[in-house]
């Protein structure tokens, strides 16, 4: 239930209350609004939330609130895309409130990052392994640090991150109100907020694993040779922007090139890709260059882009989780939106699974008749009757390796002769 008295009342800042307004921010989400009053009053805290419920906004408020205070805060993202973004939300607030910020991700260019650090922020935003990288380099200290964020908590320790977690947590000071937010809440996160967290206020909007109910949802189970030509109907069917998900970075590469070879602007988003090459991508599917965008689980909590009508999960994810964080690209912000799988005969163990932790029934459809049909590769030319290789060419002598030798011919040049002897 959203509030009817808009951001009003829980304790924000007039000057904060202005830039909100000023960003169209003008009626807070559920964990927004139960999240900012106890976190603004320096109570530790668990927020969580399904994806898409604008939780960054809930610890970004608060925390900037503090830095107007001259307290400083450092925000521990598992992803590069995840970190761009919750810089941008802090730059966009921040910014006119003169509030600085750091963006320390790996990629990024180190020596930017270290004069954005000399220039003395109030709030560091970073990637764990980078943020290890500056404290091995002595160019960052968090022993100002009073509010910290762990966000994706769950995903962080999903990309065995636990051990650069706690270096961090040991050099930030134990006096310090610590907040972490997630979408589900395992067992390990569980034991971070026992050992470094007081007491902390767990504040559930959804149970973990709830997918949003504006999100309608098709299950398809499928052939690996009726997935392209599936897909290439789909791209007709939509008109809006795409979001699909592979589970490999090769599989992201080839679909995304096969779309262009469609005539669709279409872009790849993985961990093979430069910073550059993803920043670009992500811009590119935000303002319109790309219509569709091919991505691991690198996306799958690091997208935030409004109006995505499809999200397709041409792979069903690894993790469980992962289904739920996928499909919440899309209905963000109180949109509809829709969300179709692909499973092959041999997944039903991995649907069950989705199943299981959503505690519901992915609704299946039934694959259209009237798919594309297959395209036609082209043929391989022919050198001659020889099945094992090309014809000898007029002139060559034939090859006197023996018949099954594997490997190429060594090619004849008359007599043989001797080098340096």
């Amino acid at each position: 239930m959203e509030s009817s008295s808009g951001f009003y009342g829980l304790g924000i800042a007039p000057n904060i209350l202005a830039v909100l307004e000023r960003l169209h921010f003008k009626t807070p989400t559920p964990i927004q609004e139960k999240a900012i009053p106890p976190a603004i009053e320096g109570k530790d805290l668990v927020g969580l939330a399904q994806t898409g419920t604008g939780k960054t906004l809930a610890f970004a408020v608060p925390m900037l609130q503090a830095a107007l205070r001259g307290a400083h805060g450092l925000v521990v993202l598992p992803t590069r895309e995840l970190a761009l973004q919750v810089e941008e939300t802090f730059r966009a607030l921040g910014g006119p409130l003169g509030v600085r910020t750091a963006l320390l991700i790996g990629g990024g260019s180190m020596h930017a990052q270290r004069f954005a650090l000399q220039r003395g922020p109030m709030i560091v935003i970073g990637t764990p392994g980078r943020i290890i990288d500056h404290l091995e380099q002595k160019t960052v200290s968090f022993k100002s640090v009073s509010m910290l964020v762990l966000d994706e908590a769950d995903r962080m320790l999903d990309m065995g991150f636990a051990p650069q977690l706690k270096r961090i947590l040991a050099v930030v000071p134990a006096e310090r109100q610590t907040m972490l937010f997630s979408a589900t809440m395992p067992e390990d996160i569980v034991r971070i907020a026992k050992a470094y967290m007081k007491l902390p206020l767990r504040i559930e909007i959804a149970p973990p694993g709830t997918a949003i109910e504006k999100i309608s949802q098709e299950l398809y189970f499928i052939s690996k040779p009726d997935k392209p030509r599936f897909l290439e109907r789909l791209i007709y069917e939509f008109k809006g922007s795409i979001l699909v998900f592979t589970r490999t970075k090769f599989g992201a590469k080839k679909i995304a090139a096969g779309l262009r070879a469609l005539g669709h602007s279409a872009a790849e988003l993985h961990s093979n890709r430069t910073l550059n090459q993803r920043r670009e991508a992500l811009d590119g599917f935000r303002n319109g260059k790309y219509r569709v965008l091919v991505a691991t689980d690198i996306a799958a909590r690091g997208i935030d882009v409004k109006g995505i009508e499809l999200v397709l999960n041409y792979d069903l994810p690894t993790n469980p989780e992962d289904y739920v964080h996928r499909i919440g690209r899309t209905a963000r912000a109180g949109a509809s939106g829709r969300a179709i799988s692909f499973a092959t005969p041999d997944q039903k163990n991995d649907v069950r699974d989705i199943e299981r932790l959503m505690r519901a029934t992915l609704p299946q459809a039934k694959l259209p008749a009237d798919l594309p049909p297959p395209r036609a590769e082209a043929p391989r030319p022919s050198f001659g009757a020889s099945s094992f290789g090309p014809a000898p060419r007029p002139g060559m002598r034939p090859s006197r390796r023996p018949p099954g030798r594997s490997g190429p011919a060594r090619p004849s040049f008359g007599r043989r002769r001797s080098f340096g002897r």
